[in-house]
């Protein structure tokens, strides 16, 4: 049997959705850049992010015009396929992997952290209760990923704008209560506080704060207008993101500023900072938390302070878990994707046998980034992380670019602006800046950062080899694009398999041609749980009454079970008495484990023929895959359901 979808994912995101997601991951860096950063960049902090936000506007603008003419998951990867070829585009689709493996890891290392906020919680501030903390929320999120954890669009985009709301807050507050102009300028000493060493090592470090973007572009497969909805959200997002940024750093500093060591740090030893004489408790006792050291630094005090200090740990853990999460479902994506044009080995886009999810895919990731975790060390993570998404935000500025010259007429929703003609070609110089600017940073990692050298770059050639050897050994050209072959069928259907079948039976079904048809759907193994619904008046009690009602039930329960005996199919029966008979099958639904419900509509009673309330009921809360079968006669579907399919046809 087969599903009807559309070509990829489902179009149903809109502008809210996609700048929700994007900020989401985006904007929680800011739980864990700021205090990295800080720790090098002392004073300067603002002037670095600002500085490493303008490669990130210039990069954002790039994926604009990449998403919008190939809204598929990917990302770079995907526009390098298109651009040059696929060695170009496993290249570049492995450095992202390992982006979104930091992303995991990195992410699930802070949410510990934050929840040291409340009482009782203070060991996971620091070793060895961060490093277990963070892997149980790798691990969970394993879990629930593998089982079909699904992303809600409405919750991220209320705890988005919550985020935002609150860090806006948060600047208010701080300039109220701690800015101070004159101390942001005085505690700058160029050259020295910072060092010049430490200010390129800084800025290389920023970029981590802006990883995240290649999200619009996943999410661009599910966009109901890529084209507008795309470039909107990304100036949406780099607008929000650059303010957020600069407007915290200004208060950190003002609250946190960089002073002597020694001096009101709280007994850490001078040694962890890294400029000798200077430092800022941003970058050191509260490296790890630094947004909660600043909701410390701003004058509150008693309750206030506390309940401040639980809301900021609380939503920082929550924004965290999303983004760990979103690590997870972006690195499956891309998986699928690389497997899907046999650049990664097929298991890679093998699916769980129950949960229909890339479960080896989540496995195999997520325990690297468990590895990550385990070492336990942030400045190892933040100096790793910029790592594969300069390399990968590198290749999507070249790939537009070369796309500019290859294919000069193809449709562009979007097009970069300052262009310039050269040899007929219009380059856009925004690309050319933002390529030039990520390569060089990207230099500056690898000379600054030992981890660069001794992590990502082995990753790299073990990435690349992998490949040469995968493609050789299945006969494939290196350059070639090539699709993992499956039965032909429809280019709109997608090959589906059920093990167990939920059919309603109604009073008036004495055939049990709903059975039969649901039969059809799971095989000879499967399992039909067939239940008859007796729906129970508001004004009798649920075991009150309907003796002939239930007799009848019981007899047409009795005739499936010899007919499904006849067949040979496994059978088993049950009687509802319930006053909602929607909520009731997706309960018994979700009990039994079902697979699929099987709706016929033929024998309902007069209120549920066609798309009666029982049936929007399913379809709006959905246990599992729902099939509607009604009367051959034209219907116009309800807007927010699945058109039902025609009697005989389930589909």
């Amino acid at each position: 049997m087969a599903r009807l979808t559309e070509h990829g994912l489902r179009r149903s995101v809109g502008t809210p959705g996609l700048f929700a997601t994007a900020y989401g991951n985006v904007g929680s860096s800011i739980y864990y850049a700021l205090g990295l950063v800080a720790a090098h960049a002392l004073g300067l902090t603002p002037l670095v992010f600002v500085f490493a936000g303008a490669l990130f506007a210039l990069t954002a603008k790039t994926y604009s015009e990449g998403a919008a003419m190939f809204p598929e998951a990917g990302g770079s990867s995907s526009f390098a396929r298109h651009a040059f070829n696929e060695l170009v585009s496993f290249f570049a689709g492995w450095a992202l992997s390992l982006d979104y493996i930091l992303t995991i890891a990195i992410s699930a290392f802070f949410v510990p952290h934050y929840l040291s906020a409340f009482p009782g919680l203070g060991a996971l501030d620091h070793n060895p209760g961060d490093i277990v903390g963070g892997l149980v929320v790798v691990v969970a999120l394993a879990g629930l990923n593998i089982r079909g954890l699904g992303e809600s669009a409405k919750l991220n985009f209320v705890l988005a704008l919550v985020d935002l709301s609150t860090q806006v807050l948060l600047v208010a507050l701080g300039a109220v209560l701690v800015l101070d102009p004159s101390l942001l300028i005085h505690q700058v000493h160029l050259g020295k506080v910072p060092s010049w060493h430490e200010l390129i090592f800084a800025l290389s470090l920023a970029m981590l704060a802006y990883t995240g973007i290649e999200t619009v572009s996943n999410m661009a497969e599910e966009a109901r207008d890529p084209g507008r909805q795309v470039p909107k959200a990304v100036n949406l997002v780099v607008l929000a993101v650059l303010g957020v940024y600069l407007g915290i750093s200004m208060i950190a500093l003002s609250a946190l500023p960089v002073i002597h060591h020694g001096v009101g740090f709280n007994g850490v030893l001078q040694q962890t900072y890294a400029h000798p004489g200077y430092a800022t408790e941003l970058g050191g006792h509260f490296q790890n938390d630094p947004v909660l050291g600043i909701v410390s630094r701003l004058g509150l005090h008693g309750t206030v302070l506390n309940l401040a200090q639980y809301y900021v740990g609380l939503l920082a853990a929550t924004i965290l878990f999303i983004a760990t999460n979103a690590g997870m479902i972006g690195i499956s994506r891309l998986s699928w994707s690389l497997a899907e044009h046999r650049q990664l080995p097929g298991i890679f886009a093998q699916l769980h046998a129950r949960f229909r999810t890339p479960w080896f895919t989540i496995v195999f990731f997520s325990g690297l980034a468990g590895l990550l975790v385990l070492y336990g060390n942030t400045n190892v993570l933040g100096n790793l992380y910029s790592f594969g998404a300069l390399l990968s935000f590198t290749i999507a500025h070249i790939s537009v670019i070369a796309l500019r010259v290859k294919e000069p007429s193809r449709e562009r929703p979007y097009r970069l602006p300052w262009n310039v003609r050269i040899r007929g070609s219009s380059i856009p110089l925004t690309a050319v800046i933002g390529g030039i600017g990520t390569a060089t940073v990207w230099v500056v990692v690898v000379i600054t950062h030992p981890e660069a050298r001794t992590v990502g770059i082995p990753w790299m050639i073990f990435g690349m080899a992998g490949y040469v050897f995968y493609r050789r050994r299945q006969g494939l050209d290196l350059r070639e694009t090539r699709r993992i072959e499956r039965a032909e069928r429809p280019a709109d259907f997608e090959a589906l398999g059920y093990r167990t079948a939920l059919v309603p039976i109604f009073g008036g079904d004495v055939s049990a041609s709903a059975l039969s048809s649901a039969a059809k759907l799971i095989g000879e193994d499967g399992v039909v749980y067939a239940v008859f619904v007796l729906p129970v008046p508001s004004q009798l009690s649920l075991e009150a009454g309907l003796e002939a009602e239930e007799a009848q039930g019981r007899a047409a329960l009795e005739s499936a079970r010899i007919k499904a005996r006849r067949s040979n199919i496994k059978i088993r029966t049950g009687l509802i008495r319930t006053r909602n008979p929607g909520a009731a099958l997706v309960e018994e639904a979700r009990r039994v484990g079902s697979d699929v419900i099987y709706w016929s509509t033929i024998h309902a009673p007069v209120g549920e023929q066609r798309i009666g309330p029982t049936a929007t009921y399913l379809l709006s809360k959905r246990p599992c895959r729902v099939i509607i079968e009604t009367e051959n006669r034209p219907e116009r579907p309800r807007e927010g359901t699945e058109k039902a399919p025609l009697s005989g046809a389930p589909a």
